[in-house]
């Protein structure tokens, strides 16, 4: 029977999904026999060709960058690999999340496994090393443009392999040469090419885009869920969610959108209390349109990031069944940059809709007292509740400006277009951390608001998550620190999960 604890890399296409349970399950990673194979092949090729002729190839023999046309010698080859890793460790700024940094050593060991890369097997099994050991290499955040691959990023992710920078393990910051020694590990000496496959690719910002699209799917659940809740604690009609509004505009966001809200509102007793109002503001009635474009473009986004965690994206490319070396550009972020912008803006989105709802709701409107507080002027209620949701839901709308849409000249002008992406990939994870805290302030509020209407109940869905929250943060009665109770609720939604509620997918 195949030992279920591991992953094998393989050329078989690596998803979403695939990366979920790996991370979850914390499965180690191996080569499989025919990434072996590839590895093994492309690096012989390389050797035999560099050995019998002397045509220049970028990075290989010859500098980097607008050095692309000075030749380097064969008795400086290695250590113009070690000279490239070393000096392009200029990252700055706050570190990348342990969490990230693991998924870009498996985006990187995925990309190499490919056979088209010419590094050695050892290479990628060391990095196999370290993430199964858990030794995670300290990134920065800043320093790539997401032109000529996530440079500054990878470098520190590659230093670690000949003994240099620091590393997370057990726990500790450590530095990677007293790590290694500990680990019996000798460093690692690069042979021509390695160090470049290593620096250049898409790593940084994959590994970025993967984690928001992972938290994005939970987040835009929990929308749906929040909104559900809304529709029954502010009296709202059940009409914008019926099936044939949306069967004459079929968006598929839009429709399964409307379908989960509806399922996640069965059998609530609360549909049938009489509705004065004849409509219900946007923020109610165009959940389905709204969060529906949200879905729409994640879905997008999804199929885009699949493709670039499935590519290979260092440069210069080796063909050893063609007999062909190719420079090219595979390396360049652009279908990253632009979908990663579009993630930020998306998700931001379904935060500005949530601080409406939020709004609406304290608003002392349909039978809900101002602030949704037993005595408003002496207790505040949710008041600032509403304010700190605003500030975020600006900040947000900062962090949705494009990034993609900048370009600045670097390299003594050999790379004169950047695509940003890695700036994009950074404030996209803000984003996502924001909204995570707006949510579940919005979560707060509509569970507060519901107390408003008993005896007359929700569905049975929401009643049972009502109650399991009321056991951990109660009833607003009085005035107190609601800092504690959002980082609580943030808690129970994360731990609470939402793969069970009905109306998924």
């Amino acid at each position: 029977m195949p030992d279920i604890s591991f992953h094998h890399i393989s050329p078989s296409k690596i998803t979403l999904d695939s990366i979920r349970h790996i991370v979850l399950n914390g499965l180690n990673l191996s080569l499989s026999t025919e990434s072996q194979q590839r590895i093994r092949d492309c690096r012989a090729y390389l050797d035999g060709k560099i050995a019998h002729t002397e045509e220049l190839y970028y990075g290989i023999n010859t500098g980097f960058g607008s050095l692309c046309n000075i030749r380097i010698s064969d008795r400086d080859i290695e250590q113009l690999q070690y000279n490239l890793v070393v000096s392009h460790a200029a990252g700055t700024g706050d570190e990348v999340p342990p969490e990230i940094v693991r998924i870009m050593l498996l985006l990187k060991i995925q990309s190499l496994s490919y056979g088209y890369s010419a590094v050695r097997e050892k290479v990628v099994e060391r990095l196999i090393d370290f993430y199964n050991a858990d030794m995670t290499p300290v990134v920065f955040e800043l320093g790539s443009l997401g032109a000529s691959g996530d440079l500054a990023p990878l470098a520190h992710l590659s230093l670690p392999l000949i003994g240099l920078g620091e590393m997370w393990h057990e726990g500790k910051r450590q530095r990677a040469d007293v790590l290694l020694q500990l680990r019996d590990l000798q460093p690692l000496t690069f042979k021509a090419k390695e160090a470049l496959a290593l620096l250049n690719g898409t790593q940084f910002s994959s590994a970025y885009a993967v984690w928001c699209l992972l938290e994005a799917r939970r987040l835009a659940r929990l929308a749906d869920l929040n909104a559900a809740i809304g529709f029954d604690a502010f009296n709202c009609r059940y009409s914008p969610l019926d099936a044939n509004i949306h069967r004459i505009r079929p968006q598929a966001g839009q429709v399964s959108t409307a379908k989960a809200i509806l399922a996640l509102l069965e059998g609530s007793e609360l549909s049938g209390i009489e509705k004065k109002d004849v409509q219900d503001p946007y923020a109610f009635r165009c959940v389905p349109q709204v969060h529906g474009a949200t879905r729409n473009a994640l879905a997008h986004i999804e199929q885009v990031v699949e493709t670039e965690i499935n590519s290979v994206t260092d440069n210069p490319n080796i063909f050893p069944e063609e007999d062909l070396i190719l420079s090219g550009g595979n390396f360049h972020a652009q279908a990253l940059a632009l979908p990663l912008d579009y993630l930020g803006i998306a998700l931001s989105e379904l935060g500005n809709i949530s601080e409406r709802r939020i709004y609406q709701l304290i608003g002392g409107q349909r039978g809900l007292p101002a602030f949704l507080t037993d005595n408003p002027g002496l207790h505040s209620g949710m008041m600032i509740a509403q304010y700190t949701a605003a500030a975020i839901v600006s900040q947000n709308k900062g962090y949705s400006t494009p990034a993609s849409v900048d370009s600045i000249i670097s390299c003594n002008g050999q790379e004169d277009h950047v695509s940003m992406a890695a700036n994009a990939a950074t404030k996209a994870r803000r984003i996502v951390l924001n909204l995570e805290r707006l949510l579940a302030i919005e979560f707060m509020v509509v569970m507060q608001a519901l107390e408003f209407r008993l005896p007359h109940r929700s569905s049975p869905v929401i009643e049972a998550l009502r109650r399991e929250y009321r056991g951990i943060v109660p009833r607003l009665e009085s005035d107190r620190v609601l800092h504690n109770d959002i980082e609580t609720t943030i808690t129970f939604l994360r731990k609470k999960g939402l793969e069970g509620l009905p109306g998924e997918g």
